[in-house]
């Protein structure tokens, strides 16, 4: 069996190694990246996986990396290990695609158990293109909404969606004729409703909400403490 391969950027010498040693003798492959202006150099060449990043780097920081990354690869989970506490480098930190965030000081079972987490829902998410039932063509007002292909076109322009995107957009108007539930959306494409994935979510909505915003008709209504639906017309 091929061992999955973990791109881990940490300028700290004494923390990268021992994070190094702890996840190679758990069968990772890891390659160890100090420096945030390689990082996206040593992600094309070595193409893991799953990213584990440090927010604070030299010479770039792990929510510009992120970013980069998350168009390169928009599927791939990525975690952001911090010192950060506020709540807007939380968001900021989703915003550019993170998937989880685990504050210093951090313990290493806890950081296993959580690449294991992502690393699970990816491999139980084949993705929409395998699901019988998602519809080639979903209609939204002025929009047609592509699942399969990742795509969301507004008369000639065409925006590319995320992995996570995409699978929101599907359940948001898989259920038109009722709401989604925020829990229920919190464990289908996060794996859990934690604090963190449900900020997480309030950040996807957002840009769901963004890209839908040149036609007025189509709006994602928030129901407080249930859910969101879809409205057209």
């Amino acid at each position: 069996m091929d061992k999955v391969k973990v791109l881990y950027v940490e300028d700290e010498p004494f923390l990268a190694r021992i994070v190094q040693e702890s996840l190679e003798s758990r069968g990772f492959l890891v390659r160890l990246v100090s420096d945030g202006a390689s990082a996206l150099q040593e992600f094309l060449a070595f193409m893991p996986e799953i990213c584990v990043l440090d927010v604070m780097l030299p010479h770039r920081d792990g929510f510009s990396i992120a970013t980069e990354i998350r168009e390169k690869n928009p599927r791939i989970p990525i975690i952001f290990l911090t010192a950060k506490v506020q709540t807007e480098d939380l968001v900021k930190g989703f915003e550019s695609g993170g998937n989880d965030y685990l504050r210093k000081p951090f313990s290493m079972e806890e950081l296993i158990v959580r690449i294991n987490n992502l690393l699970q829902i990816v491999a139980g998410n084949n993705g929409v293109e395998s699901k019988p039932n998602a519809p080639e063509k979903i209609i939204l007002g002025r929009y047609a909404f592509y699942p399969a292909r990742y795509e969301l076109h507004l008369d000639d322009q065409v925006r590319k969606l995320s992995h996570r995107e995409n699978r929101l957009l599907l359940l948001l108007t898989g259920s038109r004729d009722k709401p989604a539930l925020r829990k229920d959306i919190l464990l289908d494409i996060w794996g859990d409703d934690s604090y963190y994935n449900s900020r997480n979510l309030d950040v996807y909505i957002s840009h769901l909400r963004d890209y839908l915003s040149e036609d007025p008709s189509v709006q994602i209504i928030t129901i407080k403490g249930v859910g969101y639906h879809v409205r057209v017309g």
